[in-house]
């Protein structure tokens, strides 16, 4: 992959009231996101550059990132990521997220209520100006509509594929143990990652998902393109944040290192 995996060094603020960090230790929580402004962050919005933030459509307000889509007149699949700067490979990454407001108008059926947050993924850097999703593993957030279950914290898997219990999974989305959360309420995910190794899901602090063995798919255009001398495992990669045309916010980002 292009992802620099061997750049493990981190340049992050941490949380309030501690000092900054520019080779966090493995076992400590630094944040990501500073509260204030999207230092650290690139957007990547499918037909548009690497770093044009159509529409304002990631912004800070109220100490979260928002994803906000206010300045649309359709969602016309102007799929979005916003990448933090780093990639990483064995860490836990932990973050709340909160659905909000209306979908956009012109969103597709199963966006609503849906975002997550892609990890091993492509560097933004490579990236098809007109691509909707960077090849990665996505950790798949869901929001009920008040009455049926949804189970969120699912797997979603762009230009990839996983294995489960022994089995190469090639089915697009797999869903998690986890309940349905309704309405605007936080909801808190844990993402553990050990390279090509294990990788657990966590909501609100309950393992609700392992996989492990994450690689690219050569049935997947994407996913083929990226494929080097016949290597098909990634062992790790960007991390970015979805904006897939339902309001969301996103607070508390915060990741912790781990030894290989």
């Amino acid at each position: 992959m292009t992802t620099r995996f061997a750049a493990m060094t981190l340049t992050a603020l941490l949380a309030p009231g501690l000092a900054l960090a520019d080779e966090p230790a493995p076992g400590h929580w630094v944040s990501l996101f500073n509260g204030k402004n999207l230092d650290g962050w690139t957007p990547k919005i499918k037909g548009y550059p690497l770093g044009e933030n159509y529409a304002n459509t990631f912004r800070v307000e109220d100490g979260a990132i928002k994803v906000s889509y206010d300045g649309y007149t359709r969602f016309d699949n102007k799929f979005g990521h916003l990448f933090y700067k780093t990639p990483f490979s064995n860490y836990r990454l932990r973050l709340e997220y909160r659905f909000v407001g209306d979908q956009c108008p012109g969103g597709p059926g199963w966006a609503t209520r849906n975002s997550g947050v892609m990890i091993h993924g492509q560097s933004p850097e490579s990236m098809r100006k007109d691509q909707d999703f960077p090849v990665s593993i996505e950790v798949q957030f869901l929001g009920g509509d008040g009455k049926h279950d949804r189970s969120t914290g699912n797997v979603c898997t762009p230009g990839t594929n996983i294995v489960m219990g022994g089995k190469l999974i090639t089915q697009h989305c797999t869903n998690s143990s986890a309940g349905t959360y309704h309405g605007d309420q936080w909801v808190t995910i844990e993402v553990e990652v050990h390279g090509h190794g294990k990788i657990i899901h966590k909501v609100n602090g309950e393992s609700v998902l392992e996989y492990e063995q994450a690689q690219l798919d050569p049935k997947d255009p994407d996913g083929k393109s990226m494929i080097k001398d016949g290597k098909l495992a990634i062992d790790g990669g960007s991390i970015s944040l979805q904006a897939e045309s339902h309001p969301v916010e996103f607070r508390k980002i915060e990741i912790m290192q781990l030894e290989k």
